[in-house]
């Protein structure tokens, strides 16, 4: 049975059974609840969760799960239809829009049927998740001197030389900058170097997120047509001219969604083009460390062929781990540095 079932099925169970305890009782150990339902650890303290998400459980680290204690009744609901007329006021003149449509989004991001895998997001089937490995190095991270103290503002010294490492190239760890995971920092990225209203190159097709992004920030997505071997460089070329951008997004590795490579001939020319048009190069590198073990040898970032400081780089954990884990890199050079630092410092502080 897929564990996404499973763990539904036990929260069904567990739902209907919890009438035969007391408020404040408390239910069957975790290990005799296994060793019951035949399932694993991990499917029990996922179905526990998930009650106590809906508040019927209470679990204490040490002591077991808990039939919850009745909430006190709700406080009459207030009114808040006055917020219609605050929020349906006219914004279309507006350069950063107040609503945003993230319904692209959603799509990719909802929870498949039980028992489907799901691609479209690129994330690890829980199967596939390496979680005893992440909870015991999570764990040893907690203990670690310093752990729950101020942190450096740019991010932890050895994570970001780490990055620089696998960035490779001449980039280093002065250059990078932790983030909270690929979106934000993409969000981040777009934020410096783009102001409201203006024009932003994307591929075409491309991640419904990278589009909901500009568009949220105000921005003009136009799109540069991708085939077998990635972006077109003549194409973007025309596109700069044609509408004066000022930063290309792309993805040159296994392109989302077309899988697409940027090929070697192109990979140079796709920095000259955006080098002539006083352009940055957003490299969006999300998926180098999901690559299966026989792809063979990955072509390096675009970032790590890169003197001038054109290309913006993203890197992120999250597809190789967890959606939860929201970890990732921003790394560049030059003065937009130092934009992007204080964009991040205003943002979210450490």
């Amino acid at each position: 049975m897929q564990e996404r079932s499973s763990v539904a099925d036990l929260v069904t169970v567990l739902r209907r059974e919890l009438d035969r305890y007391s408020p404040g009782g408390k239910l069957p150990s975790s290990r005799a609840l296994v060793d019951r339902f035949r399932v694993s650890p991990v499917t029990v303290s996922r179905a526990l969760a998930q009650l106590a998400a809906e508040g019927l459980v209470v679990t204490r680290p040490g002591a077991g799960a808990f039939r919850a204690r009745p909430r006190p009744s709700a406080a009459p609901a207030g009114d808040t239809s006055w917020q219609e007329v605050t929020l349906s006021a006219d914004g279309a003149a507006d350069l950063v829009p107040r609503s945003v449509d993230a319904s692209g989004v959603l799509v990719s991001l909802d929870a498949p049927p039980p028992g489907v895998v799901e691609f479209n997001g690129g994330y690890l089937h829980p199967s596939l998740q390496p979680e005893r490995a992440m909870a015991a190095a999570l764990a040893r991270a907690g203990r670690r001197p310093g752990a729950w103290g101020r942190p450096p503002m740019e991010g932890l010294p050895e994570l970001r030389e780490w990055f620089a490492r696998g960035i490779g190239g001449a980039v280093t760890a002065a250059e990078v900058l932790i983030t909270a995971g690929g979106q934000s920092a993409l969000t981040t990225a777009l934020r410096a170097l783009a102001p409201p209203g203006t024009p932003v190159l994307v591929e075409s097709p491309t991640y419904p997120g990278m589009l909901a992004i500009a568009r949220a920030a105000g921005l003009r997505p136009v799109p540069v047509p991708v085939d077998a071997d990635g972006v077109r460089p003549a194409l973007l070329a025309d596109a700069f001219r044609a509408t004066g951008a000022r930063v290309f997004v792309c993805q040159p590795l296994f392109q989302n969604p077309t899988g697409a490579v940027l090929a070697p001939e192109r990979r140079g020319e796709v920095l000259r083009i955006a080098r002539a048009a006083g352009a940055f190069v957003v490299e969006d590198d999300f998926v180098r460390r999901l690559v299966h073990e026989d792809a063979g040898p990955l072509p390096a970032p675009l970032a790590a062929d890169d003197p001038d400081g054109v290309v913006v780089h993203v890197g992120s954990l999250t597809k190789a781990t967890s959606p939860s884990f929201r970890v990732s890199a921003l790394a560049a050079r030059g003065p937009v540095l130092e934009r992007l630092r204080a964009i991040q410092v205003v943002d979210t502080f450490f």
